[in-house]
């Protein structure tokens, strides 16, 4: 009986706190599953079980490949790959996604730098950093390290947070990318539109990039607003001397707005779905060969 209140009592919590609920056994089924995962999670950790797949991003009016995103897979021993929208928010709760984002980390410079020394035109490598390890000094200090092990140089390594958890605590995360800034690597702000930053805070970012949210991009042809609002970003970024990406460009007109309004750079499944690396250095190999 007691692990059964336990288990409604966590219900009630989840749902906001001023809730009650019964105890239902599908409430300790999910409980069980989410456990389970836990644990598979702590073994893919230790066993290796992730791999990076990279979205490509691309310069507007050339249409070249020019950086990536690199994504974080879990191929599971028995499920296949576990969706990272599933694993993530475990990972987060739980305290995994330390390891799991110096893993990434690692990983991606180890690979941007094989592409260089494979002979490759350098691009940029972006990764994801979560507000758990963003707003610490330990961050500063892994990617030092994985810079000094990796010997890439800072130009091609970029770090994306998302503009929601910049503004959880501002000035202690203007001072964490200050410090990243000054290691020499390229900064941005991702998911922008969605977070209501301040403007006066923006400003004062020591930022490269803004990323536009791919939900105001998906539906361009069929809404003047997000039309207004992608427009209004790109000339805001302009005036304060950052460059703009385009998340989740899948049409021709998307592509065709963004050169009209002159933003620089795009990702998505107009080009090309994230990719394991062997399918990205053939998107590489045609762009050293068309240049």
């Amino acid at each position: 009986m007691f692990t059964y209140a336990n288990v409604a009592l966590e219900q009630a919590e989840q749902l906001g706190g001023n809730e009650y609920t019964f105890y239902q056994p599908e409430l300790m089924s999910a409980d069980k599953e989410k456990i389970k995962l836990e644990t598979d999670l702590r073994k893919a950790i230790e066993y290796n079980e992730f791999q990076l797949y990279y979205q490509p991003q691309l310069d507007v009016k050339t249409n070249k490949v020019i950086g990536v995103e690199a994504l974080i897979r879990w191929n599971h021993p028995k499920m296949g790959m576990v969706s990272p929208t599933r694993f993530i928010p475990l990972a987060e709760e739980t305290g995994l996604i330390k390891p799991i984002e110096e893993w990434v980390l690692k990983h991606a410079a180890v690979q941007n730098k094989k592409w260089q020394m494979e002979g490759y035109e350098p691009i940029t490598m972006a990764v994801n950093v979560s507000a758990q390890r963003f707003n610490t000094s330990e961050i500063v200090q892994k990617v030092k390290e994985v810079l000094e092990l990796t010997s890439l140089h800072p130009d091609f390594l970029e770090l994306e947070i998302t503009e929601s958890q910049l503004m959880y605590d501002a000035e202690q995360e203007i001072q964490s990318l200050k410090a990243l800034r000054e290691l020499g690597i390229k900064l941005s702000i991702d998911d922008f539109g969605t977070g209501f930053s301040s403007l006066s805070y923006l400003a004062k970012f020591p930022i490269d990039y803004i990323k536009i949210d791919r939900s105001f991009i998906k539906d361009l042809e069929d809404n003047k607003l997000n039309e207004t609002i992608v427009a209004a970003i790109v000339k805001l970024a302009k005036s304060l001397n950052l460059e703009v990406v385009a998340e989740g460009v899948e049409k021709q007109e998307h592509l065709a707005f963004l050169r009209e309004v002159e933003c620089e750079k795009y990702q998505g499944y107009y080009f090309s779905p994230p990719v394991p690396h062997y399918k990205l250095e053939k998107m590489l190999r045609k762009k050293d060969l068309s240049s």
